[in-house]
């Protein structure tokens, strides 16, 4: 799929929002978007001004009150997301394609990983939503009180850089599965696959018009004209903690509601009695894949000193053996950083690390070429303390501790202002059930790297976000819980303004 590049290169596209039906006119500040691997433009991005982002709220405020969507049949709903699963797969390889030439990750991983999660998102919720149901109590005598869920109305839908298809499709699937209409902005940094998405979407009229809506800029023009809209009903934005909180003081002044997955520093605790080669598979995985640009990346890793220096030398050497380059070559295991700032701040951590203590096992300098590639980074430190441990890098870049006994690396795990995962590798079981409930996360992997299940809640705590996704945690997000309470028989009532 190398010809995407070239004809891009040669011709870059021209992206605009889409709103009621039809695309935009290519009239906002034109942004370029940049193949990391190569440094070049492979498109132009057309910002979505105020102007642009009240149209497509005032489309998606429309759709909704006409019903279209909104009081559709479950049954309807889920053709159109059955049929949005099938069109991702049907275009599977130029989606995936797109997907590495805008992130640089690599292609083996954008088509055999990123594009059937997407797909199956839209599939999940559309089978959810045939068994899911609300809730009836009867406890109270003389009534019955049903509990029934709404759709929550205008839905802005923000996804992330590092993976735009897959963690924005979550949010689509499952704001369109209730019944919702949406705007949606990807990251002005990754917006191809989106932008294709909604082409394939439109030529094939698998949605009314204004029921999902497509705007494209920058956080600071278009992201706070979204999020701060007055007709926006909720907001589910990934991204950066610093961004989440201005979203959210934007949707508290107009006492509204958001679901934020954000950042993470995901502990991966290796005991000495676990199966040592296959946490050191995971903990690559955990700390490599997708080119390590992964909230839930599990790259803050503390080694047992029983098995530490067998698994810090395995892990070391595997980590300077990974294959950097071309992430359309499929013997690449790690393509380039996202953009030349990403490159240099992790050039800044290496420094950091070593001017408070730590020691560079492998990695940390720059790749020269065409590009933004480094090369993947290993520290090893004596204190949990150390900024390398505390904040998120967002690259191919662990970081390793050793401990001696449970109680003292729980609290170190815990000793974070994240808390999204945590990774436990162990073959006693109570202890895995005991680090379940004493580590601080919303999510805890056991022997096992990444893993998401959609029946699940995925999210975090502390400075990791509000709300989860998937499910029942999607439904508690894009939809208002209604009670209907019916008396059964006539209760007695006191007659005010009779006199009796």
């Amino acid at each position: 799929m190398k010809n995407v590049r070239s004809e891009l290169m040669s011709n870059p596209k021209t992206i605009t929002g889409y709103a009621a039906g039809a695309f935009a006119a290519p009239t906002g500040e034109a942004i370029p978007v940049i193949d990391p691997a190569t440094g070049t433009t492979v498109a132009v991005l057309h910002e979505s001004d105020g102007a642009e982002v009240g149209a497509a709220v005032a489309a998606a405020r429309d759709a909704f009150r006409a019903g279209p969507w909104a009081g559709a049949s479950v049954a309807d709903r889920q053709r159109a997301l059955h049929a949005i699963h099938d069109a991702i797969l049907e275009h599977a390889e130029e989606l995936a394609a797109l997907e590495t030439l805008n992130t640089g990750i690599p292609f083996i991983q954008t088509k055999n990983i990123h594009l059937p999660r997407a797909a199956q998102n839209f599939r999940f919720f559309a089978e959810f939503i045939n068994q899911d149901g609300g809730e009836v109590f009867t406890q109270e005598p003389g009534y019955m009180s049903l509990v029934t869920y709404e759709p929550i109305g205008v839905c802005a839908l923000i996804g992330p850089w590092n993976m735009p298809l897959g963690l924005t499709a979550m949010k689509m699937a499952g704001a369109l599965a209730f019944g919702n209409t949406c705007v949606v902005k990807p990251s002005e940094i990754t917006p191809l696959t989106l932008a294709r998405l909604f082409e394939i979407m439109d030529a094939k009229g698998i949605l009314p018009p204004g029921v999902i809506n497509l705007v494209n800029g920058r956080g600071h023009v278009t992201g706070e004209a979204l999020s701060a809209h007055p007709d926006i009903d909720m907001v589910s934005f990934t991204g950066g903690t610093e961004t989440g909180a201005r979203i959210l003081g934007a949707l508290a002044k107009g006492i509204k509601g958001g679901a934020m997955e954000l950042g993470g520093k995901s502990p991966s605790i290796v005991f000495a009695d676990a199966d040592i080669e296959r946490a050191l598979d995971g903990a690559m995985l955990g700390s490599f894949m997708n080119n390590g640009q992964m909230c839930l990346a599990g790259s803050r890793l503390f080694v047992h000193e029983q098995v530490a220096d067998e698994f810090i030398a395995a892990f070391t050497t595997r980590t300077k053996a990974l294959r950097v380059g071309d992430p359309f070559d499929p013997a690449t295991e790690i393509g380039p950083m996202i953009n030349a700032a990403q490159m240099a701040r992790v050039a800044s951590y290496v420094e950091s690390g070593l001017g408070q203590g730590a020691t560079l096992l492998a990695g940390g300098g720059q790749i020269e070429g065409d590009g933004f590639f480094i090369e993947p980074t290993v520290m090893q430190s004596n204190s949990n303390a150390l900024a390398i441990c505390q904040e998120e890098i967002f690259a191919p870049f662990a970081t390793i501790q050793t401990f001696s006994d449970e109680d003292e690396v729980i609290a170190r795990a815990n000793d974070s202002a994240f808390g999204l995962v945590g990774y436990v590798w162990t073959a006693d079981l109570e202890r895995a059930l005991r680090l379940s409930r004493r580590l601080a996360t919303g999510t805890v992997l056991v022997n096992t790297p990444i893993m998401r299940d959609l029946r699940t809640g995925f999210g975090g705590v502390r400075q990791s976000g509000l709300g989860r996704e998937g499910a029942k945690g999607s439904r508690a997000m894009f939809t208002e819980m209604k009670s209907t309470i019916i008396a059964l028989e006539r209760p007695a009532l006191p007659r005010m303004g009779t006199g009796n």
